[in-house]
């Protein structure tokens, strides 16, 4: 039997060990250290954004993006139906309310023409997702948010590295958030970040996530915060992570191709926005409907090849309160599967993992 292909793994080599040595060999190994300082800039300037701030991971990025951004108990936000369950669980947390709107049926996002509908006096930010490493309409979302007077955040934690109309995925919006987990395109282990253009949201989140500490008196603490902090060594994996990045993105590209190449006859893949670069976080398909996905899905376990289902739809969680209008997704979530998609996947895995997929349409 073929050995156990994952559905991802972390590109990792001797410059991520020789930074964690390099941190534990000077003993900074919480959160102060030249890696924090050295990550934050250089991932500043990869991406164009303003302001930076490390966190420890990306559900606590989101979290403290909302908390700086003053969504609290009464709110709403607009966001999509179909995304991983830590994006609209960080509304839950500060109180709000998820008001779901339905995803376009081609690109997986949130479908730009369904949002305004949705819309009440009680609505102040629209955060959206951008699935599996595909950006979103950003040019309707920024007239949308301007008409409307709302926040717009990017739930980017799948898409670090994409671009839209020439700009990185990170400053699209008002409030960008990253993960750096360990299945993400550049990993920390756990880790995540918050950008924004905003000076005075950005000092609210490093007050927040450093447990409401004053900047003028130590050890007083002026609010309720956190410790949301990364540590060194997280930093000091990013930083060896960020050297790649360019190479990252390649190979995950080449991966994502070659399914397309090879499958496209018997399923469907997501598509780009116009103007927009994806990242390929996770290689997607549909298949044309759910007992073959089911079988896909077992025909491949048998033969030692980890996939993954799509998104539950959220309103289908027990804490949520289901939704009549996302049909889009949960027809999705019943066809889709994500095949292996980490960078250094070997064309004999590659053709492997086509070949049972032909063998059983």
């Amino acid at each position: 039997m073929k050995n156990f292909i994952p559905v991802y793994q972390p590109y990792l080599g001797e410059e991520e060990k020789l930074n964690v040595n390099d941190c534990l060999d000077s003993s900074w190994i919480s959160s102060k250290g030249k890696y924090i300082d050295a990550f934050e800039k250089r991932t500043k300037d990869y991406i164009g954004a303003n302001y930076v701030s490390t966190v420890s991971n990306g559900t606590v990025a989101l979290h403290t993006a909302l908390l700086a951004a003053g969504i609290s108990k009464g709110d709403e936000v607009i966001t999509p139906n179909f995304t991983y369950v830590a994006s609209t669980n960080s509304i839950l947390m500060v109180g709000a309310k998820p008001v779901f709107v339905e995803i376009d049926k081609d690109t997986w996002n949130i479908d730009t023409d369904l949002i305004e509908s949705k819309i009440s006096i009680k609505t102040k930010a629209i955060l959206v997702t951008n699935v599996y490493g595909f950006p979103c309409n950003f040019q309707r979302l920024h007239k949308i948010c301007s008409k409307h007077n709302l926040l717009l955040i990017e739930d980017a934690a799948e898409s670090f590295g994409a671009e839209y109309e020439g700009k990185k995925s990170g400053s699209l919006a008002d409030i960008s958030t990253f993960s750096f987990f360990g299945n993400k395109t550049i990993t920390t282990g756990e880790g995540g970040m918050i950008l924004t253009k905003s000076s005075e949201i950005f000092s609210k989140i490093e007050q927040l996530k450093n447990q409401g500490n004053s900047k003028t008196k130590r050890y007083y603490h002026e609010v309720l915060g956190y410790n949301y902090r990364m540590t060194n060594i997280q930093a000091a994996i990013g930083c060896a992570q960020l050297d790649k990045i360019k190479l990252i993105l390649k190979l995950k590209k080449d991966v994502d191709q070659f399914y397309r190449s090879k499958l496209s006859d018997v399923a469907t893949f997501q598509k780009a926005e116009n103007n927009s670069i994806p990242s390929f976080w996770m290689s997607s398909l549909l298949f044309k409907n759910e007992k073959l996905k089911t079988r896909m899905e077992q025909q491949l376990e048998k033969s030692n090849v980890e996939s993954r289902p799509l998104f539950f739809p959220i309103d289908e969680l027990p804490f949520y309160q289901k939704s009549d209008t996302c049909h889009v997704a949960k027809r999705l979530h019943s066809r889709g599967l994500i095949l292996p998609s980490f960078p250094d996947l070997t064309t004999e895995q590659l053709e492997y993992i086509v070949k049972i997929i032909r063998e059983n349409v």
